[in-house]
C-alpha cells in the first residue's frame, strides 16, 4: 500500500507546492509549520518555477532493486529561479551528458511502483534544456 508519507507529501510532489513566510518572504520546499528565519507562523502557499540550474550531481551505477532497471542514472541538487534547492533525478539523458551548471526543467512523471500490486507513485523528475 503506498506509504502514509508518499500521501501527505502528493501536492508538494505533483503541483511543486511550497510555502513563503507572509513575514519575511523566505521560500521552503517542502512547506514549514514555524519560519526558521523570523519564527512566524503565516504562510502562503506558492507554486515553484519548474526551471533551474543543476548545482551538482551523483551517478548512481549500482541502484536498489527498485531501480535497478534503471541504472545508470544521475543524481543532483538543483537550485530553482525561486532560489529553493531540491534533490531529483535526471531524466531522458545519456549520463555522459550531465554537467554541473547546465540548465534543467522539473517534469511530472513516474517515480516507481510500491507494494505486491505495483502501484504507480509519481512526483518530479529533472530533464535538460
Amino acid at each position: 500500500m503506498i506509504s502514509p508519507r508518499y500521501a501527505r507529501e502528493i501536492p508538494q510532489r505533483y503541483r511543486l507546492e511550497a510555502g513563503r513566510c507572509t513575514v519575511c518572504n523566505a521560500i521552503y520546499f517542502p512547506p514549514r509549520l514555524i519560519c526558521p528565519n523570523c519564527k512566524s507562523k503565516s504562510f502562503e502557499e506558492i507554486k515553484l518555477n519548474e526551471e533551474g540550474t543543476l548545482l551538482t550531481f551523483t551517478i548512481i551505477r549500482v541502484g536498489s532493486e527498485k531501480f535497478s532497471k534503471e541504472v545508470p542514472y544521475a543524481v543532483g541538487i538543483i537550485e530553482l529561479k525561486d532560489g529553493v534547492r531540491l534533490t531529483a533525478q535526471l531524466a531522458d539523458c545519456a549520463v555522459d551528458k550531465v554537467e554541473i551548471g547546465a540548465k534543467v526543467k522539473l517534469v511530472f512523471r513516474k517515480i516507481q511502483e510500491e507494494g505486491k500490486w505495483g502501484l504507480h507513485c509519481y512526483g518530479y523528475k529533472a530533464i535538460l534544456i
